[in-house]
Protein backbone atom coordinates (compact mmCIF):
# COMPACT_ATOMS: atom_id res chain seq x y z
CA UNK A 1 0.00 0.00 0.00
CA UNK A 2 1.34 3.48 -0.79
CA UNK A 3 2.86 5.37 2.11
CA UNK A 4 0.13 7.85 2.89
CA UNK A 5 -1.46 8.82 6.19
CA UNK A 6 -4.53 6.54 6.13
CA UNK A 7 -5.27 6.97 9.81
CA UNK A 8 -5.06 10.75 9.50
CA UNK A 9 -7.35 10.70 6.48
CA UNK A 10 -9.85 8.51 8.33
CA UNK A 11 -9.76 10.79 11.37
CA UNK A 12 -10.44 13.82 9.17
CA UNK A 13 -13.29 12.02 7.41
CA UNK A 14 -14.88 10.84 10.67
CA UNK A 15 -14.70 14.29 12.25
CA UNK A 16 -17.21 15.33 9.62
CA UNK A 17 -19.15 12.10 9.08
CA UNK A 18 -19.28 10.23 12.40
CA UNK A 19 -22.27 12.17 13.74
CA UNK A 20 -24.29 11.83 10.49
CA UNK A 21 -23.54 8.09 10.45
CA UNK A 22 -24.75 7.76 14.04
CA UNK A 23 -27.91 9.68 13.10
CA UNK A 24 -28.35 7.39 10.09
CA UNK A 25 -28.06 4.33 12.33
CA UNK A 26 -30.59 5.77 14.77
CA UNK A 27 -33.04 6.45 11.96
CA UNK A 28 -32.81 2.81 10.85
CA UNK A 29 -33.16 1.67 14.45
CA UNK A 30 -36.34 3.71 14.88
CA UNK A 31 -37.80 2.33 11.63
CA UNK A 32 -36.83 -1.37 11.50
CA UNK A 33 -38.04 -3.67 8.74
CA UNK A 34 -38.17 -7.45 8.59
CA UNK A 35 -36.47 -9.58 5.95
CA UNK A 36 -37.53 -9.01 2.33
CA UNK A 37 -39.66 -5.96 3.22
CA UNK A 38 -36.77 -3.54 3.85
CA UNK A 39 -38.10 -1.00 1.33
CA UNK A 40 -37.62 2.15 3.41
CA UNK A 41 -34.19 0.99 4.54
CA UNK A 42 -33.11 0.30 0.96
CA UNK A 43 -34.38 3.70 -0.14
CA UNK A 44 -32.51 5.51 2.62
CA UNK A 45 -29.24 3.78 1.74
CA UNK A 46 -29.70 4.41 -1.98
CA UNK A 47 -30.44 8.09 -1.41
CA UNK A 48 -27.30 8.61 0.67
CA UNK A 49 -25.08 6.84 -1.86
CA UNK A 50 -26.62 8.78 -4.73
CA UNK A 51 -25.99 12.08 -2.90
CA UNK A 52 -22.31 11.07 -2.78
CA UNK A 53 -22.22 10.67 -6.58
CA UNK A 54 -22.38 6.87 -6.55
CA UNK A 55 -24.70 4.64 -8.57
CA UNK A 56 -26.48 2.09 -6.33
CA UNK A 57 -28.30 -0.77 -8.08
CA UNK A 58 -31.30 -2.30 -6.28
CA UNK A 59 -31.55 -6.08 -6.19
CA UNK A 60 -34.17 -7.52 -8.56
CA UNK A 61 -36.83 -8.14 -5.92
CA UNK A 62 -36.82 -4.60 -4.56
CA UNK A 63 -34.96 -4.78 -1.24
CA UNK A 64 -31.22 -4.62 -0.78
CA UNK A 65 -28.76 -3.11 -3.24
CA UNK A 66 -25.25 -3.24 -4.64
CA UNK A 67 -22.96 -0.29 -5.29
CA UNK A 68 -19.55 -0.36 -6.97
CA UNK A 69 -16.81 2.16 -6.21
CA UNK A 70 -13.77 2.66 -8.44
CA UNK A 71 -12.83 1.40 -11.89
CA UNK A 72 -12.51 -2.07 -13.30
CA UNK A 73 -8.71 -2.23 -13.23
CA UNK A 74 -7.23 -4.41 -10.50
CA UNK A 75 -9.03 -6.73 -8.08
CA UNK A 76 -12.53 -6.35 -6.67
CA UNK A 77 -13.21 -6.49 -2.93
CA UNK A 78 -16.73 -6.79 -1.55
CA UNK A 79 -17.98 -5.46 1.79
CA UNK A 80 -21.31 -6.81 3.04
CA UNK A 81 -23.89 -5.41 5.45
CA UNK A 82 -27.18 -7.08 6.38
CA UNK A 83 -30.11 -4.68 6.67
CA UNK A 84 -33.07 -6.55 8.20
CA UNK A 85 -34.43 -6.46 11.75
CA UNK A 86 -35.93 -9.10 14.05
CA UNK A 87 -39.55 -9.77 15.11
CA UNK A 88 -38.86 -8.68 18.70
CA UNK A 89 -40.23 -5.75 20.74
CA UNK A 90 -37.77 -2.96 21.52
CA UNK A 91 -37.45 -2.79 25.32
CA UNK A 92 -35.01 0.15 25.51
CA UNK A 93 -35.84 3.61 26.80
CA UNK A 94 -33.91 5.62 24.21
CA UNK A 95 -34.90 8.44 21.82
CA UNK A 96 -34.36 6.15 18.82
CA UNK A 97 -36.48 3.28 20.16
CA UNK A 98 -38.32 1.32 17.47
CA UNK A 99 -41.54 2.92 16.27
CA UNK A 100 -42.69 -0.39 14.74
CA UNK A 101 -44.59 -2.60 17.16
CA UNK A 102 -42.91 -5.96 17.65
CA UNK A 103 -39.95 -5.26 15.35
CA UNK A 104 -36.48 -4.26 16.52
CA UNK A 105 -32.86 -4.06 15.39
CA UNK A 106 -31.77 -6.47 18.12
CA UNK A 107 -28.82 -7.92 16.19
CA UNK A 108 -26.97 -4.77 15.16
CA UNK A 109 -27.79 -4.81 11.46
CA UNK A 110 -28.49 -1.09 11.63
CA UNK A 111 -24.91 -0.66 12.86
CA UNK A 112 -23.52 -2.91 10.11
CA UNK A 113 -25.40 -0.86 7.52
CA UNK A 114 -24.12 2.47 8.84
CA UNK A 115 -20.55 1.12 8.89
CA UNK A 116 -20.58 -0.16 5.31
CA UNK A 117 -22.25 3.07 4.17
CA UNK A 118 -19.58 5.14 5.90
CA UNK A 119 -16.84 2.94 4.48
CA UNK A 120 -18.26 3.42 1.00
CA UNK A 121 -18.33 7.20 1.41
CA UNK A 122 -14.70 7.23 2.56
CA UNK A 123 -13.52 4.90 -0.21
CA UNK A 124 -15.32 7.00 -2.81
CA UNK A 125 -13.10 9.90 -1.71
CA UNK A 126 -10.07 7.63 -2.03
CA UNK A 127 -11.15 6.69 -5.55
CA UNK A 128 -11.48 10.32 -6.56
CA UNK A 129 -7.95 10.91 -5.25
CA UNK A 130 -6.58 8.04 -7.33
CA UNK A 131 -5.85 5.88 -4.26
CA UNK A 132 -8.15 2.95 -5.07
CA UNK A 133 -6.33 0.45 -7.34
CA UNK A 134 -9.40 -1.58 -8.22
CA UNK A 135 -13.02 -1.77 -7.25
CA UNK A 136 -14.94 -2.03 -3.99
CA UNK A 137 -18.43 -3.49 -4.09
CA UNK A 138 -20.81 -2.57 -1.29
CA UNK A 139 -23.44 -5.25 -0.70
CA UNK A 140 -26.45 -4.21 1.38
CA UNK A 141 -28.15 -7.57 1.78
CA UNK A 142 -31.75 -8.25 2.79
CA UNK A 143 -33.07 -10.98 5.05
CA UNK A 144 -30.06 -12.39 6.86
CA UNK A 145 -32.44 -13.54 9.61
CA UNK A 146 -34.62 -15.53 7.18
CA UNK A 147 -33.43 -19.06 6.37
CA UNK A 148 -31.74 -19.87 4.04
CA UNK A 149 -30.80 -16.18 4.00
CA UNK A 150 -30.90 -13.22 1.66
CA UNK A 151 -27.31 -13.93 0.61
CA UNK A 152 -28.78 -16.37 -1.90
CA UNK A 153 -30.71 -13.49 -3.50
CA UNK A 154 -27.44 -11.60 -3.89
CA UNK A 155 -25.79 -14.64 -5.46
CA UNK A 156 -28.74 -15.16 -7.82
CA UNK A 157 -28.41 -11.54 -8.96
CA UNK A 158 -24.70 -12.00 -9.74
CA UNK A 159 -23.75 -9.86 -6.77
CA UNK A 160 -20.34 -11.44 -6.26
CA UNK A 161 -19.49 -12.05 -9.93
CA UNK A 162 -15.93 -10.84 -10.42
CA UNK A 163 -15.34 -10.45 -6.67
CA UNK A 164 -11.90 -11.62 -5.53
CA UNK A 165 -12.41 -11.34 -1.77
CA UNK A 166 -15.26 -10.48 0.62
CA UNK A 167 -15.41 -9.17 4.18
CA UNK A 168 -18.07 -8.59 6.80
CA UNK A 169 -18.43 -7.48 10.43
CA UNK A 170 -20.91 -8.39 13.15
CA UNK A 171 -21.58 -6.61 16.44
CA UNK A 172 -20.29 -8.49 19.48
CA UNK A 173 -21.40 -7.14 22.88
CA UNK A 174 -18.78 -9.33 24.60
CA UNK A 175 -16.00 -7.16 23.12
CA UNK A 176 -15.26 -3.55 24.03
CA UNK A 177 -15.28 -0.83 21.39
CA UNK A 178 -11.90 -0.76 19.65
CA UNK A 179 -11.52 -4.56 19.64
CA UNK A 180 -11.92 -6.87 16.67
CA UNK A 181 -12.52 -10.60 17.20
CA UNK A 182 -10.79 -12.78 14.59
CA UNK A 183 -10.57 -16.50 13.90
CA UNK A 184 -9.18 -18.60 11.04
CA UNK A 185 -11.48 -21.42 9.97
CA UNK A 186 -15.08 -21.88 11.14
CA UNK A 187 -16.34 -18.86 13.06
CA UNK A 188 -20.09 -19.64 12.87
CA UNK A 189 -21.87 -22.90 12.26
CA UNK A 190 -24.18 -24.39 9.70
CA UNK A 191 -27.81 -24.33 10.78
CA UNK A 192 -30.60 -26.43 9.24
CA UNK A 193 -34.17 -27.13 10.35
CA UNK A 194 -35.64 -30.62 10.47
CA UNK A 195 -39.20 -31.80 11.06
CA UNK A 196 -40.17 -35.44 11.61
CA UNK A 197 -43.74 -36.69 11.35
CA UNK A 198 -44.38 -40.16 12.75
CA UNK A 199 -47.50 -42.14 11.85
CA UNK A 200 -49.03 -45.41 13.08
CA UNK A 201 -52.44 -47.12 13.46
CA UNK A 202 -53.13 -45.79 16.96
CA UNK A 203 -54.98 -47.74 19.63
CA UNK A 204 -55.70 -48.25 23.32
CA UNK A 205 -52.93 -47.83 25.87
CA UNK A 206 -54.06 -51.11 27.47
CA UNK A 207 -53.02 -53.02 24.35
CA UNK A 208 -49.83 -51.46 22.94
CA UNK A 209 -48.73 -54.87 21.62
CA UNK A 210 -51.64 -54.84 19.17
CA UNK A 211 -50.64 -51.56 17.59
CA UNK A 212 -47.55 -49.39 17.27
CA UNK A 213 -46.68 -47.46 20.41
CA UNK A 214 -46.19 -44.20 18.57
CA UNK A 215 -45.29 -42.01 21.56
CA UNK A 216 -42.62 -44.46 22.66
CA UNK A 217 -41.26 -44.60 19.11
CA UNK A 218 -41.24 -40.80 18.89
CA UNK A 219 -39.42 -40.63 22.22
CA UNK A 220 -36.78 -43.03 20.88
CA UNK A 221 -36.32 -40.85 17.79
CA UNK A 222 -36.00 -37.73 19.93
CA UNK A 223 -33.43 -39.30 22.29
CA UNK A 224 -31.50 -41.70 20.07
CA UNK A 225 -30.93 -39.60 16.95
CA UNK A 226 -28.84 -36.87 18.64
CA UNK A 227 -26.65 -39.53 20.28
CA UNK A 228 -26.34 -41.56 17.07
CA UNK A 229 -25.41 -38.52 14.99
CA UNK A 230 -22.63 -37.63 17.42
CA UNK A 231 -21.19 -41.14 16.99
CA UNK A 232 -21.39 -41.25 13.19
CA UNK A 233 -19.42 -38.09 12.38
CA UNK A 234 -16.05 -36.71 13.37
CA UNK A 235 -16.54 -35.05 16.80
CA UNK A 236 -14.42 -32.13 15.59
CA UNK A 237 -17.29 -31.13 13.29
CA UNK A 238 -19.36 -30.25 16.41
CA UNK A 239 -22.51 -31.60 14.75
CA UNK A 240 -25.48 -31.35 17.10
CA UNK A 241 -29.21 -31.99 16.88
CA UNK A 242 -31.42 -30.17 19.40
CA UNK A 243 -35.20 -30.52 19.41
CA UNK A 244 -37.37 -27.49 20.02
CA UNK A 245 -40.86 -28.95 19.64
CA UNK A 246 -42.33 -32.41 20.28
CA UNK A 247 -46.05 -33.09 20.12
CA UNK A 248 -48.26 -36.20 20.06
CA UNK A 249 -51.66 -37.24 21.36
CA UNK A 250 -54.44 -35.51 23.23
CA UNK A 251 -55.61 -37.94 25.96
CA UNK A 252 -53.85 -40.19 28.44
CA UNK A 253 -55.41 -43.55 27.51
CA UNK A 254 -55.17 -43.49 23.70
CA UNK A 255 -52.08 -44.17 21.59
CA UNK A 256 -52.16 -41.45 18.93
CA UNK A 257 -51.84 -42.14 15.23
CA UNK A 258 -49.38 -39.33 14.56
CA UNK A 259 -46.80 -37.10 16.23
CA UNK A 260 -44.18 -34.53 15.30
CA UNK A 261 -40.75 -33.41 16.41
CA UNK A 262 -38.96 -30.29 15.14
CA UNK A 263 -35.46 -29.06 15.79
CA UNK A 264 -32.22 -27.72 14.38
CA UNK A 265 -29.02 -29.36 13.21
CA UNK A 266 -25.82 -27.34 13.58
CA UNK A 267 -22.19 -28.07 12.77
CA UNK A 268 -18.86 -26.38 12.03
CA UNK A 269 -17.60 -28.66 9.26
CA UNK A 270 -18.65 -28.15 5.65
CA UNK A 271 -18.38 -31.82 4.65
CA UNK A 272 -20.43 -32.94 7.65
CA UNK A 273 -23.03 -30.31 6.75
CA UNK A 274 -23.35 -31.63 3.21
CA UNK A 275 -23.68 -35.22 4.45
CA UNK A 276 -26.09 -34.51 7.32
CA UNK A 277 -29.46 -34.95 5.49
CA UNK A 278 -28.70 -38.44 4.16
CA UNK A 279 -27.21 -39.53 7.47
CA UNK A 280 -30.20 -38.20 9.41
CA UNK A 281 -32.62 -40.00 7.08
CA UNK A 282 -30.88 -43.36 7.43
CA UNK A 283 -30.82 -43.12 11.24
CA UNK A 284 -34.47 -42.02 11.34
CA UNK A 285 -35.57 -44.96 9.18
CA UNK A 286 -33.67 -47.47 11.31
CA UNK A 287 -35.40 -46.31 14.52
CA UNK A 288 -38.85 -46.10 12.90
CA UNK A 289 -38.62 -49.62 11.48
CA UNK A 290 -37.59 -51.02 14.86
CA UNK A 291 -40.81 -49.75 16.46
CA UNK A 292 -43.23 -50.35 13.60
CA UNK A 293 -44.05 -46.75 12.70
CA UNK A 294 -43.68 -44.71 9.54
CA UNK A 295 -41.46 -41.64 9.72
CA UNK A 296 -41.44 -38.79 7.23
CA UNK A 297 -38.62 -36.23 7.23
CA UNK A 298 -38.73 -32.64 6.07
CA UNK A 299 -35.14 -31.36 6.05
CA UNK A 300 -34.78 -27.64 5.29
CA UNK A 301 -31.35 -26.32 4.40
CA UNK A 302 -30.46 -23.21 6.35
CA UNK A 303 -26.95 -21.82 6.02
CA UNK A 304 -23.50 -23.38 5.65
CA UNK A 305 -20.73 -22.81 8.18
CA UNK A 306 -18.87 -19.51 7.85
CA UNK A 307 -15.26 -20.58 7.28
CA UNK A 308 -12.71 -17.77 7.33
CA UNK A 309 -9.75 -17.92 4.97
CA UNK A 310 -6.37 -17.32 6.64
CA UNK A 311 -5.05 -14.63 4.27
CA UNK A 312 -8.26 -12.62 4.59
CA UNK A 313 -8.13 -12.87 8.39
CA UNK A 314 -4.57 -11.54 8.29
CA UNK A 315 -5.75 -8.58 6.20
CA UNK A 316 -8.33 -7.77 8.86
CA UNK A 317 -5.69 -8.13 11.57
CA UNK A 318 -3.28 -5.82 9.76
CA UNK A 319 -6.04 -3.28 9.16
CA UNK A 320 -7.15 -3.31 12.79
CA UNK A 321 -3.57 -2.79 13.93
CA UNK A 322 -3.16 0.11 11.54
CA UNK A 323 -6.27 2.09 12.48
CA UNK A 324 -7.23 0.87 15.98
CA UNK A 325 -3.88 0.01 17.50
CA UNK A 326 -1.54 -2.97 17.82
CA UNK A 327 -3.66 -4.75 20.45
CA UNK A 328 -7.02 -4.29 18.71
CA UNK A 329 -7.25 -7.75 17.12
CA UNK A 330 -8.08 -10.51 19.61
CA UNK A 331 -9.01 -14.20 19.26
CA UNK A 332 -12.72 -15.00 19.16
CA UNK A 333 -14.42 -18.34 19.85
CA UNK A 334 -16.38 -20.45 17.42
CA UNK A 335 -20.14 -20.19 17.55
CA UNK A 336 -22.84 -22.62 16.42
CA UNK A 337 -25.08 -19.69 15.56
CA UNK A 338 -26.05 -19.51 11.89
CA UNK A 339 -24.93 -16.70 9.56
CA UNK A 340 -25.66 -16.60 5.84
CA UNK A 341 -22.30 -14.92 5.13
CA UNK A 342 -21.19 -18.55 4.79
CA UNK A 343 -22.89 -18.71 1.37
CA UNK A 344 -20.45 -16.09 0.06
CA UNK A 345 -17.43 -17.92 1.45
CA UNK A 346 -18.45 -21.06 -0.42
CA UNK A 347 -17.75 -19.10 -3.62
CA UNK A 348 -14.94 -16.63 -2.86
CA UNK A 349 -12.29 -16.31 -0.14
CA UNK A 350 -12.92 -13.86 2.64
CA UNK A 351 -13.44 -13.43 6.35
CA UNK A 352 -16.04 -12.45 8.90
CA UNK A 353 -15.04 -10.59 12.07
CA UNK A 354 -16.67 -9.68 15.36
CA UNK A 355 -16.72 -5.96 16.13
CA UNK A 356 -16.58 -4.78 19.73
CA UNK A 357 -19.65 -2.68 20.66
CA UNK A 358 -19.48 -2.73 24.47
CA UNK A 359 -18.70 0.50 26.32
CA UNK A 360 -15.36 0.10 28.13
CA UNK A 361 -16.00 -0.73 31.78
CA UNK A 362 -19.61 -1.84 31.19
CA UNK A 363 -20.30 -5.07 33.13
CA UNK A 364 -23.83 -5.79 31.88
CA UNK A 365 -24.66 -9.08 30.17
CA UNK A 366 -26.86 -7.91 27.29
CA UNK A 367 -26.62 -10.20 24.27
CA UNK A 368 -27.81 -10.00 20.68
CA UNK A 369 -31.37 -11.10 19.85
CA UNK A 370 -32.70 -9.41 22.97
CA UNK A 371 -35.03 -6.41 23.04
CA UNK A 372 -32.59 -4.61 25.34
CA UNK A 373 -29.64 -4.90 22.93
CA UNK A 374 -27.83 -1.65 22.12
CA UNK A 375 -24.31 -0.53 21.27
CA UNK A 376 -21.74 2.10 22.15
CA UNK A 377 -22.00 4.10 18.93
CA UNK A 378 -18.26 4.78 18.86
CA UNK A 379 -18.16 1.32 17.28
CA UNK A 380 -19.38 2.85 14.00
CA UNK A 381 -16.20 4.90 13.56
CA UNK A 382 -14.12 1.85 14.53
CA UNK A 383 -15.93 -0.31 11.99
CA UNK A 384 -15.51 2.26 9.21
CA UNK A 385 -11.80 2.42 9.96
CA UNK A 386 -11.34 -1.36 9.96
CA UNK A 387 -13.32 -2.02 6.77
CA UNK A 388 -11.72 0.90 4.92
CA UNK A 389 -8.21 -0.23 5.83
CA UNK A 390 -9.07 -3.86 5.04
CA UNK A 391 -10.43 -3.03 1.60
CA UNK A 392 -7.39 -0.93 0.76
CA UNK A 393 -5.03 -3.62 2.05
CA UNK A 394 -6.78 -6.28 -0.02
CA UNK A 395 -6.73 -4.12 -3.16
CA UNK A 396 -3.08 -3.13 -2.93
CA UNK A 397 -1.93 -6.64 -1.98
CA UNK A 398 -3.99 -8.07 -4.82
CA UNK A 399 -2.26 -5.75 -7.27
CA UNK A 400 1.20 -6.98 -6.34
CA UNK A 401 2.47 -9.96 -8.31
CA UNK A 402 3.80 -12.87 -6.25
CA UNK A 403 7.61 -12.82 -5.91
CA UNK A 404 8.17 -15.89 -8.06
CA UNK A 405 5.86 -14.52 -10.79
CA UNK A 406 7.47 -11.06 -10.74
CA UNK A 407 10.93 -12.62 -11.16
CA UNK A 408 10.02 -14.24 -14.49
CA UNK A 409 11.22 -12.39 -17.60
CA UNK A 410 8.59 -11.15 -20.04
CA UNK A 411 8.73 -13.12 -23.30
CA UNK A 412 7.04 -12.54 -26.62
Amino acid sequence: MPAHDLRGELDAFLRVHERPLIDFRRDLHAHPELGFVEHRTTGRIAARLTEAGLDPVPLPRGTGLICDIGNGDGPTVALRADIDALPLPDEKDVPYRSTVNGVCHACGHDVHTAIVLGTGLFLARQARAGLLPGRVRLIFQPAEEVMPGGALRVLEAGGINGVDRIFGLHCDPRLEVGRLGLRVGPITGACDKVAVRVAGPGGHTARPHLTADLVFALAKIVTELPAALSRRVDPRSSLSLVWGRVQAGSVANAIPDDGVAEGTIRCLDEQAWHEAPDLFKSLLDSVAIAYGVEAEMNYVRGVPPTINEATSVQMLRDAAGRVLGPDAAVPTPQSLGGEDFGWYLESVPGAYARLGVRTPGDTSTVDIHQGTFDVDEKCIAAGVGVLSATALTALWDGCRAPADEAAQPVTA
